[in-house]
Parts: C-alpha cells; structure tokens; sequence
C-alpha cells in the first residue's frame, strides 16, 4: 500500500485566530501589523482585506489611505507555531501521524485512515469541514507524497485529490516554487522562462543538477516518490494503540464501555500474541467540541485479560463526560512487560502470589479511592522501623527470612510516639504510661529488649523495648531511648500486639 500524506494550508491562520476571539473581525477588513524600521508594516491579512487590495509588506498607513476602516491589530512573536501545535494536537481524531508544516499548515500521514470515512473525498472533505466550523481557511489535498500535497494545496487550481502514482502529472503545470526549492533557485528558472515544472522535470539531470544545484535534483525525486520524504509527528506514534471511530457520537456510558470492550479485545489480542501484557492503559474519548476526556488504570502484573480490565475501568467510566458526543475513541498501552506464556496462571487453580486472580483482587480494591494495598518483606536492619521494606513487584522473592525468634507487634507505628511513663525503679518495666491523654496501667510486662542502631548508618542511643499488657487486656510494645542516666532519655510507644 502507497502512504498517502494530506498536506492542510492555512492561508489566513494568524487572522482566523484573532478573529476566533472577536466574531466582528470576519465581517470587516483585518490586518496584524509589526514594527519594521521605525513604520508599521502589514504581516498578515484576512479575505476581506485582500479582496480590498491590502497585502503582506504593505506599510500601514498606505493601506488605511485605500481602506479608511481597516482594523489592525498587534501581531504577536511565536503565534503561528503555538496554533499549529494546538491543531497538530486536535487533528489526531483523523489520523495518528499529524506534524506541523511551518509557517502556515500541517502534514498529515493518513494512510489506511480514509476509508473509515467512506473513501479519500469524504475524508478530504470532512478534514476541511471540521476546519472551517472552527473558524479557519484552508485548502486541503492528498498525494502519495508530501511535497506533491503542499504544492497542490497551494498551487493547485482544480483537483485536490491526487491519484496514487500521479504526482508528476499533477506538477507538470505547476510553478517551480510549489517544490519548497531556494528563492535565488525559484528566480534563475523564471528568468529562463522555465514557469512550469513541466517544463524542466525532464530535463537531463546532470544539467539541472549543473545550473541550479542538487536541492532541486532532491525535492524532485522526493515529489516523485523516488526518495523517501519523512514528516516528523507532533505526538510520536506509540508502539501499541488502537483506534475507533464512531459513525454517531457516543452519548452513554454504555457506549463508552462497548468502545472500551472492542479496543481491549484488539489491543490484547495483539500482546498475547508477542507474550506481553498491559501494566498501565490509557483510553483517551475525542469529543465533538475539541475537548479530550482521559482514563487510566494500571495493574500488579502484566495481563491481557480483557474482562480484568474492563472491570477496572468501570469507576472511571462513571466519571467520564461525553459531552455532545464522542467521534474517536484512542486506546494506548502506556507500559508493556513481557508475559511468556508459561507464566500464565488465568483461570487456573493455583495459589499463593502466583495466581492471578489475586493480583486481579488487589487491582480492583487499588481502584478504589482511600484503600491501599501493599506487600513487604524482611530487610536486613536492626532498627524495627527500617528491618521491612515495601515489595516493588507482588511476586517479589523473599531474600531475607522474617525473624521468628522474638515476638513482634502485629501493628507498627512509624515513626514512634512519645509517651509519658512512671517506672520504678531503672530498666525496670514501668508502672504505667499516658498516650493519647489516657493513662494505661501495667498489669503485665516482659524486658527489657536492646536493640542498638547499625553503626555503620548513624550514632545514637540504643532503645530498650518492652511488651506490656494494661489492666484493660492491651498489649503495647514500648521503649525507652538511652540509659536512665542519661539527662536526654525518652520513653516511647512503637505498636500493637493484637
């Protein structure tokens, strides 16, 4: 299949933009204005000013002598650029590869993209049509090649469609400047009479290439397809995406949801295949009026079941805002892990963290707003509040054995709070402690346990532990930091026995 690239011209860009901002513009002739050596100079004009005979260069103050009630308007450093990337942006509802084409137009890679419009002059039309009902002028044509469009888009005077495999006929009465070649080159070819590329296209190459230089040689084969011609998207192609246009706009969350499920079982379809799974997706809805609604959702673990995912995606769903209607509908796999096939545990009756379904289960409570889960495994510290560490991954390998020899706290604090404690007598339990305004008298103690800080971290005081239980039945685990001799020493809560 050839490529088929749809070159968009905006011949009044920087004026259709100002006039989006004040309707009255269009009504009237309008002009931008910059300063050039001390005098207003035109930069740029809409239709009505044209037709008055206003142009580009045009000092101002000659142009109100033609036209007393022109409006001129401050034009602004950077604003072609900034408005071509918004539309470069909103144009991927027609195809994925849009690119901008300074100083005035974009480039659109849309191969195998029109005949989800019903065929080229369709898609030609609803291209222009879209434009227009935002405000702006343009000319818009497609061609097996880049230059061919933006010549035909520029130049062309009749067809806007080029057949595939015709683009020399349809430069053969084209000027020389519809190839993007040099002005001094555009100049020495009128100056010899040659006004047509027909004229000159089959000329002896080592001539052409002798009088005017290789650029010319250069634009030519890329024009005809002899030399690959490559436009540089605003937004690269993403490796895995799925698109879906819609005939109607979709109004409904069930809509939504069946737009959701169709792209799922293609997108998975096509990582099961080269054994990867999703790990986070994005699903991106085009709205009518220009407006992009988002939804993304991740996972513990590569997976390609559509039914996992969709339920994941039911929250967001509900949030979504259709508004008047989505027309496209973008699915993208924003991160890929391999998933080889022996590692697949779906469905199965398995156990432990192998099985999927777990991974599923925690997925689906992460989607939910306040509810937190997370797996930890041994590290190799002395301090409590550092011998855990929080899994990367939920299959993570245990590297470091629990301690089992001492009891520990099924609940932990971090970091330990200060409490007030009575004791007796030094490294004696004590008699009871203030936490949280209450007093807790000890019925019960065990300790004390020393646990000294790892040396080569920091220096500090070590801690003496002790399990409690009040006289209410509550076990704590409680520390005291330092020696009783010490003037600095502090008691301390660390957590709850259940």
């Amino acid at each position: 299949m050839n490529r088929r690239y749809i070159s968009i011209w905006f011949p009044h860009l920087r004026t259709d933009w100002f006039a989006l901002g004040d309707k009255s513009l269009h009504n009237r002739p309008f002009v931008l204005r910059t300063s050039d050596h001390g005098r207003m100079v035109i930069s740029a004009t809409n239709v009505k000013a044209e037709l008055k005979g206003i142009h580009v260069g045009l000092v101002l103050a000659d142009a109100r002598a033609i036209v007393s009630d022109l409006e001129a308007r401050d034009d602004m450093d950077g604003l072609p650029l900034k408005v071509l990337t918004e539309l470069a942006q909103w144009c991927v509802r027609f195809t994925p590869t849009a690119a901008i084409d300074p100083d005035d137009g974009l480039m659109l890679e849309v191969s195998g993209c029109a005949h989800l419009w019903g065929g080229e002059e369709l898609y030609l039309n609803a291209v222009e049509k879209r434009l227009n009902a935002r405000g702006f002028d343009v000319r818009v044509a497609i061609a097996d090649t880049p230059i061919v469009a933006w010549a035909v888009a520029r130049f062309g005077t009749a067809k806007l469609r080029i057949d595939s495999g015709h683009q020399q006929a349809a430069l053969m009465k084209l000027p020389p400047e519809a190839l993007r070649i040099e002005k001094d080159v555009v100049q020495r070819l009128h100056k010899l009479g040659l006004h047509q590329i027909g004229q000159f296209v089959s000329m002896p190459r080592q001539i052409l290439r002798r009088r005017f230089g290789k650029m010319l040689l250069d634009q030519l084969d890329k024009a005809l397809g002899l030399q690959f011609d490559e436009i540089v998207p605003i937004m690269p192609p993403a490796q895995y995406v799925e698109r879906l246009h819609c005939l109607d706009p979709v109004t409904t969350r069930a809509g939504i949801e069946f737009a959701l499920e169709k792209l799922l079982v293609t997108l998975c379809g096509q990582l099961q295949s080269e054994q990867k799974g999703l790990r986070m997706v994005l699903l991106k809805g085009y709205r009518v009026d220009g407006v992009t609604i988002e939804a993304k959702v991740g996972t513990h673990r590569p997976t390609h079941h559509v039914a996992h995912v969709c339920k994941l995606f039911e929250n967001k769903i509900s949030q979504l805002d259709p508004g008047l209607g989505i027309e496209l509908f973008e699915l993208e796999a924003l991160i890929v892990e391999d998933n080889p096939a022996e590692q697949e545990r779906i469905w199965e009756h398995g156990s432990g963290l192998d099985d999927e379904r777990l991974t599923e289960l925690i997925d689906r409570l992460l989607d939910r707003d306040g509810i937190d889960v997370s797996r930890y495994l041994a590290a190799e510290h002395y301090w409590p509040e550092r011998s855990y560490r929080k899994c990367v991954e939920l299959s993570e390998p245990l590297t470091v054995n629990w301690r089992t020899d001492v009891l520990r706290p099924t609940q932990m604090l971090t970091p330990p709070e200060a409490i007030d404690v009575t004791a007796p007598i030094p490294d004696y339990p004590p008699m009871l402690f203030v936490y949280q305004g209450k007093v807790h008298r000890i019925a019960k103690a065990d300790g004390p346990e020393r646990i000294e800080q790892e040396w080569w971290l920091q220096q500090g005081q070590h801690r003496d532990y002790y399990r409690v239980e009040d006289e209410h039945g509550g076990r704590y685990w409680i520390f005291r930091l330092g020696h009783y001799h010490d003037e600095d020493f502090q008691w301390f809560i660390h957590g709850f026995f259940a």
